[in-house]
């Protein structure tokens, strides 16, 4: 009988479903796709065969009532291409968990208790956990036969000592409505991490690592040895860097001050910091492409908000330095990271003294693999490494299967 070694991702939102089929033999992608609308009569199914490296996209728009419908169509489109969800040759789903809580501190085989757990989090991520629920439901009534795993977002922060992640507030006021910092974008800070100490040839129990995943939403995280010791976002994915359209890091009388000032709501303020504040809410756009053309053109505003998106960032790096005590490489990853090269100029520039130098040509230089943009006299390495959540949570939905992961 034929060992299954395939995992289907599942990334379940509010209203899409994004999702990846990886042959564990050597972590290739066969299928990935995409479900999104969910709920309107103009539902958009885009799904992408890859087995053989013929892909040819396909795409089709039709009303998709709920997340049922979705995994239905995905199923749908996967058999079209010999790879349905019947196959023997599935070994697990895994599915991406926002927040975990203090509880789930690595994957987790799903069951009842495990559910309600993820459910009993609902309060402190209210947008993410709710979809991933249906999302786990869903696919356990599809193939009730097979592990379900859930990975969460949260777990790589879950090392971070007390000092790191606990607020300065009244501690049984904070225990008892589970108020602390969990950190988000984990999945990423540990595949990039590993990642870039591949990179350097190193174990990475041996290398010090600060990562920036830096796409429309930011964060940052300080990795000692393999483990996460601080990071950037906190209770929820608002605190930290500037990002896209979120604040990060602000004074929390500014709320306050808005309430008493402005007679602003909670839910104002709330969707005020978190969908009308950063590059877009000082600039209007949160694309940083559109922010160096108009930066190109001289506009004052597009260049304000380039500065204050790096001067935190640069901020994140000079803190991070000091909690690691030695650092060897600094990592950027994620959409502007991976893309953005006079972000990560920007970013390094004037820390020559901590050993951080960006190589002009290098850095200019685009590639689909991981490397080095740092001229070869520095001290500390600066990496681009292209993060890959999909990839990570297959290799640790396999292993907790009972797989063995060769990749």
């Amino acid at each position: 009988m034929t060992t299954p070694t395939r995992v289907l991702v599942l990334n379940s939102g509010s209203s899409s479903v994004k999702y990846q089929l990886l042959d564990m033999r050597d972590a290739s992608r066969l299928a990935v796709g995409l479900v999104e609308r969910i709920g309107e009569s103009s539902s958009r199914v885009a799904h992408t065969p890859l087995e053989g490296g013929g892909a040819e996209r396909r795409e089709r728009t039709a009303p998709i009532a709920d997340h049922a419908a979705a995994l239905k169509a995905v199923a749908e489109e996967l058999a079209r291409d010999g790879l349905g969800l019947d196959s023997p040759e599935l070994a697990a789903i895994g599915h991406r968990v926002v927040h975990g809580g203090l509880r789930f501190t690595e994957p987790t085989v799903v069951t009842e208790e495990v559910l309600a757990e993820i459910e009993r989090l609902v309060p402190v991520a209210p947008l993410h956990n709710p979809a991933n629920l249906t999302g786990i439901r869903t696919a356990q009534a599809l193939r009730p036969d097979l592990p379900q795993v859930a990975v969460f977002d949260t777990a790589f922060h879950t090392t971070m000592p007390e000092a790191a992640s606990r607020y300065a507030i009244d501690v049984e006021t904070a225990d008892a409505h589970r108020i602390r910092r969990y950190g988000f974008h984990g999945t990423s800070h540990a595949y990039v991490s590993r990642a870039t100490a591949e990179l350097l040839g190193r174990d990475p129990s041996e290398v010090n690592v600060i990562v920036l995943h830096l796409g429309n939403g930011a964060s940052a995280s300080a990795v000692s040895g393999g483990r996460c010791v601080e990071t950037s976002m906190g209770l929820t994915p608002l605190e930290g860097l500037v990002m896209g359209t979120r604040s990060g890091d602000i004074d929390p009388a500014v709320i306050f001050h808005l309430q008493r000032v402005a007679g602003m709501s909670a839910d104002e303020i709330d969707t005020l910091l978190n969908k009308r504040s950063g590059l877009v809410g000082l600039c209007g756009d949160n694309d940083m492409r559109e922010i160096h053309r108009r930066i190109g053109e001289g506009d004052p505003a597009a260049r304000l908000a380039f500065d204050i998106y790096v001067h935190r960032l640069k901020k994140y790096i000079g803190a991070y330095y000091a909690v690691l005590g030695r650092v060897d490489a600094v990592a950027f990853t994620a959409g502007v990271g991976e893309n953005a090269a006079p972000v990560r100029a920007a970013a390094v520039a004037g820390l020559e003294e901590l050993g951080l130098a960006v190589d002009a040509g290098l850095n200019a230089e685009r590639s689909e693999g991981a490397r080095l943009i740092s001229p070869g006299y520095a001290r500390v390495a600066v990496a681009v490494v292209p993060t890959d959540e999909e990839r990570e949570i297959a290799r640790q939905t396999f292993a907790l299967a009972g797989g063995e992961v060769n990749a």
